[in-house]
């Protein structure tokens, strides 16, 4: 895949490198030569250019990329601005970090697709989620074993967790499913919020825009992920 990271600070930096480790094409975009610099020999590729120019982020290629994540966190009007230029750009994923309730408040009125919260969530969870499609979280319990949600691959929909038997098959158990509501923020935005059902079991039912909680090892769980 290719993604686009502006902002270079510790987040940023480090999920570009871990994202380029694992395979994946990495334009890292700062403000700062002396950071872009620094990291040119981690990165697939550095760019030193402003974020918030309409004019300069023309330059990146951004129809090209997979994913686009405004890592800025220093200065929110600069990330509210980069955020604003990508989201004209239409790219195709966009994700953008908040550093403060109203900052998430006004991604979310932006309609910004993925929200980071670093002081939260660290770079090699959000790389493990960016690693492979249809992984939105994950949580390692040990060095081997992760629990992780995951989106319910299409032609899964309408079976129960009894016909597909990913213990049997993946060496995965499924813990539960999630549910997507909506509901409005302060601003009366409408946003989307997760509920979590009941344990699952063989009777469960997969269901469109249902969320899959996976336990097991990472190798197996990418290996049932990219089978579907």
């Amino acid at each position: 895949m290719k993604f686009i990271i502006i902002g270079l600070g510790n987040f940023g930096s480090s999920l570009a490198q871990k994202l380029t480790k694992t395979g994946h094409e990495v334009i890292g975009v700062d403000s700062k030569m002396s950071k872009v610099e620094s990291l040119k020999e981690y990165i697939t590729h550095t760019i030193c250019l402003n974020a918030t120019d309409a004019q300069a982020v023309h330059h990146l290629p951004v129809d090209d990329s997979d994913v686009v994540i405004v890592c800025i966190g220093e200065d929110e009007g600069a990330n509210i601005m980069a955020t604003a230029l990508m989201k004209q750009l239409k790219v195709k994923r966009l994700i953008s970090r908040a550093v403060s309730p109203l900052h998430e408040t006004i991604l979310e009125a932006m309609q910004v697709d993925e929200i980071v919260h670093p002081e939260e969530e660290t770079a090699d969870r959000w790389a493990k989620k960016l690693n492979v499609n249809g992984i939105i979280d994950s949580f390692e319990l040990t060095e081997d074993h992760n629990i992780i949600e995951a989106t319910v691959p299409v032609h899964l929909i309408g079976k129960t967790l009894g016909e597909i038997d990913v213990r049997k098959n993946y060496h995965i158990t499924v813990l539960t499913t999630i549910r997507t509501a909506v509901e409005k923020n302060l601003l009366g935005i409408s946003r989307k919020v997760t509920k979590v059902q009941e344990v699952a079991n063989v009777n469960t039912v997969l269901k469109e825009n249902d969320i899959m909680v996976l336990y097991g090892q990472m190798r197996d769980i990418e290996h049932f992920l990219k089978d579907h």
